[in-house]
């Protein structure tokens, strides 16, 4: 097999082994496999709810195993637009991720209307996927919507982590961080739960809405002081947080609250449960895998860089595969467009380029989710000759990559990952393919 051939095999190898992943966490089967139906024995009645970028596949689930005769009206989902679609004896609604937005808001009412009215002896069946934490924005006290939008916006500007930015949405919102279960008592609560979040802390997932908080006031305050937009953020969430500081505000519900007496909760679906599925895809590929980490986070350019040095200190003796899952953060300095996985993407190529790492190689870092950041793309597929193609078509991979314009650089070069929206979210998977 030429070189370019088998570069290209190796590059479908990357994607075969990326879908073999997201198929792992496929929501529609993870309900199916985890909802009892004997979980709605003792209720005279089931409102469902669900929200996040798998909500639809995840009702169409639920729906199917809840008895008609215990349905209590109409279900609820709320979803990212790319990923709503019709389904029975269910209202579905469309909002916008990562920044929420005005349709998210008025969807967010009726979750809260509809749980606040169950009845002690029935039961409030929550289905919880990432992106749930922006999909149902209700902010808490005096803060506008606008105003709970640009103090996320100047997190994920930031670098804040998932777990920096969750601690504030918290603290800023009627429902999240346990205030779902605060609304529902005293009906009962259970939660299916597929995670988006490094670790599968629950409370972290869409912000926690049926769990308990162990954050405080003060650490939301300190989220934003230490990202040094503390000044930036807008007066009237200064003030809620500074109130709620002062114990003016009531705190979001702690570990015992009488609030979780009849909540319960069960992860239906992970991204470790995709990373192995996605090992043992490679194994079966015929490569030699190893996992370089589970949970892999920080700075996009800084771990793609040290991936690469990892990767050279391997002794390559046949097709090895190197892979992990996580979410990493980015910085915004620049101008561009893209996401963390492009920026990997990207960064992974210039530093391969850079340290010399032979090899015929190839580099995936995509969501799960199918999208990446404000794009349309899932992330980046790379390989040693992506900088070629670059400057063939007359551009400089590195003045883009410090404008944080990785979609440009990636469309130049053909190596967008593509796959539409996946209806699931389970963080991201990163594949390193290298032949001798």
């Amino acid at each position: 097999m030429s070189p370019l051939a088998e570069l290209a095999v190796t590059r479908q190898d990357a994607l075969r082994i990326f879908q073999a992943g997201i198929a792992a966490a496929d929501p529609y089967q993870a309900v199916k496999h985890h909802l009892d139906p004997k979980l709605f024995e003792g209720y005279s009645k089931v409102h469902l709810i669900a929200f996040g970028k798998a909500a639809c596949a995840m009702i169409q689930a639920a729906s199917e195993i809840i008895p008609a005769e215990k349905r209590s009206g109409r279900g609820i989902a709320v979803t990212n637009y790319e990923n709503v679609t019709t389904i029975d004896h269910v209202d579905v609604f469309g909002a916008a991720h990562p920044l929420p937005d005005a349709e998210g808001y008025k969807a967010a009412r009726l979750i809260a209307e509809r749980v606040k009215n169950a009845k002690h002896n029935e039961l409030v069946l929550v289905l919880v996927s990432g992106g749930g934490s922006a999909l149902i924005p209700y902010p808490a006290g005096q803060i506008t919507l606008a105003e709970k939008i640009a103090a996320t916006d100047l997190l994920l500007a930031s670098g804040a982590s998932i777990n920096q930015i969750n601690c504030v949405r918290k603290h800023l919102s009627q429902l999240k961080g346990g205030g779902l279960a605060r609304l529902a008592t005293p009906a009962g609560l259970h939660a299916l739960i597929l995670s988006d979040v490094l670790g599968d802390d629950l409370s972290a997932i869409a912000s926690g809405p049926t769990v308990a908080d162990h954050t405080t006031y003060n650490d939301a305050i300190a989220v934003f002081t230490a990202k040094g937009v503390w000044e930036k953020v807008p007066r009237n969430v200064q003030r809620h947080l500074e109130q709620g500081k002062l114990g003016a505000i009531a705190e979001t519900p702690k570990p015992g609250d009488d609030v979780f007496r009849n909540v319960g909760h069960t992860l239906i679906g992970s991204n470790t449960i995709s990373l192995n599925a996605a090992l043992k895809a490679a194994q079966d590929l015929g490569y030699e895998t190893h996992l370089y980490s589970a949970y892999l986070c920080g700075e996009a350019k800084v771990e793609a860089e040290k991936l690469v040095g990892h990767a050279k200190g391997l002794s390559i003796n046949k097709p090895l595969g190197l892979l992990a899952g996580g979410e990493t953060t980015v910085s915004l300095k620049g101008s561009g467009r893209g996401g963390r996985n492009q920026e990997m993407a990207l960064a992974f190529a210039l530093a391969g380029q850079q340290h010399g790492l032979i090899g015929n190689w190839v580099f995936l870092s995509g969501g799960t989710d199918g999208r990446d950041g404000p794009t349309d793309a899932a992330g980046g597929l790379v390989d040693r000759d992506t900088l070629k193609r670059m400057i063939r078509a007359d551009i400089i991979p590195l003045d883009l990559l410090e404008n944080n314009d990785s979609y440009t650089a990636l469309t130049a070069s053909d190596d967008l990952l593509m796959t539409g929206a996946t209806g699931t979210n389970v963080a991201d998977l990163q594949i390193l393919l290298i032949r001798p």
